[in-house]
């Protein structure tokens, strides 16, 4: 027996209410498990308290791997198994172990998300007293669900949501006169005209999901509804394209939660809606702006969320409000109405919406102040107000705040910190002035602080410590001063964004500490000094931009330290990641970071921040050569050493930065060849050479063909570079650096002998005109 106490598995299989249990070891049979004295103190593991036998084995969660022996067959008494989220069932072959459709006793069969080299088993259908069974999303061969499964008369709860199963014919769940939860999503059920009349006929269901199964419509006719139990429907992503009001649920007065988003019903919702009593949860989002919601809500005291981002055509905030629940006792804790077309003055009172938890309005035209009546909304921790047209400062804010976006709006005046518990501060693209207030520092949950595209001024407060600050941005304001020190306590900062500021000053030896660094951007201010040598002791960082700075001296050697940019530990773009990518993701910031590449500023947001990996020296004082060790960078995506003071060859294995897709070494004094590896370089798209010494014979490669056609400037400024695509034949001298030098140097001194002799000339005929006049005098 292997109790594995403390992992996070065990933790929530523990949290579970029925039996005591513990996880058995791999290399325990479950003979051994019946025969153990001890088998029912195991967690996993349920016992009848008058016979000790085996009634239930629950290991979901458990991170099990391997095969199952039918050796389970020995738990005869068995009523409930659960292997859901493991790799454990997988026979050798990867089929479907058929030995559990001997389990005659079995009421609960949970096999979800897991894996099989198998279609769904029709011998599912022999296992007459289940009461419920979920397949969730268990990866099965695509086929066609079995129509076997209505012989399980019993069965309460059935969930088959899966993306690789279809049916042609679901008339089998009539047979199902007890089914109450029914969920089927991602189910391909396209060709079935008459999926509603079948369901129809279940009347004990109270859950029904069918969401992403291609339904043709919803907008069928029933002489009678028989779902009068019905309390949840899903039926989002299911291109209707049919008016709102023309569906068949709205008369379902049990409804309780009511999911269509995607669906793109269209028009006015019914008045029917607004007689819906129970309902708690109404998500409409993304169905293109083209409904209208001009329903009295004041009877729907139930609710308690409420989204319909993205499906209004328009609509007057301060109408919609007073259609809300207006009840002190409001249950309502979520509002979304973003990107939906909403004018209005902001409402300056909003007290039947004091229990909101999360309020979003983004990206709509709502004018007016943010109201001070806020601060009466005890329970508000997420606000979203961002990509509107706001104006005025804002005022003291709820304490219990946590998350505010105020984007992009017009807010103005001197920035004041009314929530103490914030966690999300976004406060981008308005015109606030003004310093950072000392309070700052007393925000000490902060974890991404967004001040940029402001007018803040003055130098930074020094806070002795802010542990959960992972993203400051302050780029494209008025800040100056030394680089700021409070940057030094700031261990865990993952982005730092100063550009576009007046920072002067050397950067810091002590930058190279801040090993949670992914993102350092410092361009276009009035920074001095060398680079550091220990900035690369950050290996996690994907982008350094120092560029438009007064930076002088050579560039670090050691830069294979910055392993971040190697392809072997360069992050991938997942969905999910780790809790500083999560973060941004779960927040929806609109703009994360800029950064200019392929000679063209790129705005990047959280789904795309993991791709940038670059390095921008450019327009600084940069001396000595470009170190080899930067081509072992084969993770970089962008590089640019532009306007520069740099000398020396390019590095001979530039081409084993094989990722690379810009490279801009412009206006240096850059020599010798250009290195033939340049044309291994499959991604690249932009290359520019231009005003450097550079010599002999051009690299050819069809991708530096393509790149030429491009920008046909990308050699220009190099006299002694030579062959296609260049109209400078090497065959006329021009590939022999010494002497096309001698010659530029003969052609010079001619020149120089030339304006000597007549600047001398007109020398001495000025002075033989001055003599003459002088001797005419009396």
């Amino acid at each position: 027996m292997d109790c594995r106490r403390g992992s996070s598995s065990g933790t929530r299989a523990a949290g579970r209410t029925r039996g005591t249990r513990c996880w058995p070891s791999r290399k325990t049979s479950p003979a051994t498990l019946k025969a153990s004295s001890r088998r029912c103190r195991w967690k996993g593991v349920t016992c009848s308290n008058q016979t000790s036998h085996v009634l239930e084995l629950d290991l979901s969660y458990g991170m099990l791997a391997g095969q199952t022996s039918s050796s389970l067959l020995s738990l005869e008494h068995l009523e409930h198994l659960d292997f859901s989220y493991n790799d454990l069932l997988s026979g050798h072959d990867g089929r479907f172990p058929e030995f559990l459709f001997s389990f005659k006793n079995l009421r609960y069969l949970a096999l979800s998300k897991l894996s099989f080299a198998s279609r769904v088993p029709v011998q599912l259908g022999n296992l007459s007293t289940l009461e419920y069974l979920d397949l969730t999303y268990a990866d099965f061969l695509p086929g066609e669900v079995p129509p076997q499964l209505g012989n399980l008369s019993s069965l309460r709860y059935l969930g088959l949501a899966s993306r690789y199963l279809y049916s042609t014919d679901i008339s089998w769940l009539v047979r199902l006169h007890q089914l109450e939860y029914l969920d089927m999503g991602g189910i391909n059920l396209s060709t079935i005209d008459n999926w509603l009349h079948v369901v129809n006929m279940i009347p004990s269901l109270k859950s029904l999901s069918l969401g992403n199964c291609s339904l043709p419509r919803a907008n069928q006719s029933l002489t009678h509804i028989n779902l009068t139990k019905l309390e949840m429907l899903e039926l989002s992503m299911n291109y209707f394209g049919h008016p709102i009001a023309s569906s068949w649920f709205w008369n379902i007065t049990s409804i309780q939660v009511l999911e269509l988003s995607s669906t793109y019903l269209y028009g006015h919702f019914p008045d029917a809606l607004g007689r819906m009593t129970s309902l708690s949860r109404l998500g409409f989002q993304k169905n293109g702006n083209s409904a209208t919601m001009a329903v009295d809500l004041k009877k729907l005291c139930e609710l308690i969320y409420l989204s319909l981002d993205g499906s209004l055509s328009s609509g007057n905030i301060t109408e919609f409000i007073e259609k809300l629940p207006r009840r002190s006792s409001s249950k309502l804790y979520n509002l979304s109405l973003n990107d939906n077309n909403m004018t209005g003055i902001m409402p300056q009172v909003m007290g039947n919406l004091t229990s909101l938890i999360a309020l979003s309005l983004s990206n709509n035209s709502i004018s007016g102040s943010i109201s001070p009546g806020l601060q009466n909304f005890t329970s508000l921790e997420e606000l979203f107000l961002s990509s509107n047209n706001l104006s005025g400062q804002i005022r003291l804010l709820p304490r219990g705040l946590e998350i505010l976006d105020v984007s992009m709006n017009f807010l103005s005046g001197h920035l004041h910190f009314g929530a103490p518990n914030i966690k999300v501060l976004i406060l981008s693209s308005n015109k606030i002035t003004g310093p950072i207030p000392e309070k700052f520092c007393e925000l000490q949950y902060l974890r991404d602080l967004d001040l940029s595209n402001n007018s803040f001024a003055g130098e930074l407060p020094i806070c002795s410590s802010m542990p959960y600050l992972h993203s400051l941005l302050l780029s494209n304001n008025k800040f100056s001063g030394k680089f700021p020190s409070l940057i030094q306590n700031l261990s865990n900062l993952t982005l730092l964004d100063l550009s576009w500021n007046k920072f002067d000053g050397t950067l810091p030896i002590w930058i190279g500490d801040l090993t949670n660094l992914r993102f350092l951007d410092l361009s276009h201010n009035m920074l001095n000094g060398d680079i550091p040598g220990n900035i690369t002791h950050l290996r996690q960082l994907q982008l350094l931009n120092l560029s438009f700075n007064n930076i002088s001296g050579s560039i670090p050697q050691s830069l294979s330290n910055l392993t971040a940019m190697t392809k072997i530990h360069m992050p991938g773009p997942t969905p999910t990641g780790p809790d500083w990518y999560t973060g941004w993701i779960n927040n929806e910031f609109l703009e994360i970071l800029s950064a200019v590449t392929k000679h063209q500023q790129h705005k990047y947001g959280p789904q795309s921040i993991l791709y940038i990996v670059g390095i921008d020296l450019s327009v600084n004082h940069l001396t000595g050569g470009i170190p080899d060790e930067m081509t072992s960078l084969d993770g970089l995506r962008y590089l640019n050493l532009s306007k520069n003071c740099l000398s020396g060859n390019i590095p001979n294995n530039i081409g084993g930065m094989e990722l690379v897709e810009s490279v801009d070494f412009s206006w240096n004094n850059l020599s010798g060849e250009i290195p033939a590896s340049l044309s291994d370089l499959k991604f690249l798209s932009v290359l520019d050479l231009s005003y450097n010494n550079l010599s002999g014979r051009i690299t050819s490669g069809r991708q530096l063909e393509t790149v030429y056609d491009n920008n046909p400037t990308m050699y220009d400024g190099n006299t002694n570079l030579c062959g296609p695509p260049l109209q400078r034949n090497c065959s006329s001298g021009n590939s022999d650096p010494e002497h096309g030098s001698d010659k530029a140097s003969g052609e010079n001194s001619e020149s120089l002998f030339f304006y000597f002799g007549l600047v001398s000339g007109f020398a001495v005929g000025l002075l033989g005109v001055l003599c003459a006049l002088l001797l005419k005098k009396p």
